[in-house]
């Protein structure tokens, strides 16, 4: 592997990265964030790994994220979910630059790798201090924000708005935190996303 990232999710817009390996694992999860459809949320809804071994070949499930993910350099991605029994926390991806499936023995070792991170996630002490707490590599924060606002102003729905924002950073090539920030500081006008 290349890269690695593991992320908490909530919903469809209720997610936080706890870490990534490099900035690079970083941006590939800001992709799957901006994106709909994803081998991410594909683990995550499934509750099973999902393994994409050729990003060119694999990647017609999900072709606006294999377009800008390939762009980014992923050539391969295996996403692993977060599970305790029935509860869903998250997933752990895995990236690599160049194409090629997993063994039986590295899929194993990863779901492993998955379930270890799940049980530390689970073993968080609220009561730990400062220097124990999980803290969140990137929070999305002000995407919740910003859609809440930009449903207010145009009086539709959060689904709606949040697909706004999507939309916004698709076109323009930019990050949905990024459109999110933006709308917030009033550096993009709502009536922009108003259609």
């Amino acid at each position: 592997m290349d890269a690695a990232a593991l992320t908490l999710r909530g919903s469809a817009h209720a997610e936080e990265m706890v870490g990534a390996s490099d900035e690079w694992a970083a941006r590939l999860e800001e992709v799957q964030y901006t994106l709909r459809d994803r081998p991410g949320v594909a683990a995550f809804i499934d509750a099973a790994p999902v393994l994409v071994a050729d990003l060119g070949v694999d990647g017609v499930r999900w072709p606006g994220f294999a377009a800008a993910a390939a762009a980014e350099g992923l050539a391969a991605m295996f996403a692993f979910p977060l599970r305790a029994g029935g509860i869903r926390l998250g997933r752990l991806d895995l990236f690599r630059r160049r194409p090629g499936g997993l063994t039986a023995a590295a899929v194993a070792d990863a779901v492993v790798l998955a379930d270890l991170a799940t049980c530390a996630l689970l073993e968080q002490d609220d009561s730990a201090g400062e220097d124990e707490q999980l803290r969140m590599t990137l929070s999305y924060q002000d995407v919740n924000m910003a859609t809440g606002m930009l449903a207010v102003q145009l009086q539709i729905s959060l689904e709606d708005a949040f697909s706004r924002l999507r939309a916004h950073a698709f076109s323009s090539g930019c990050s949905v935190l990024d459109v999110a920030r933006d709308l917030l500081e009033r550096r993009i006008p709502l009536d922009r996303l108003a259609d």
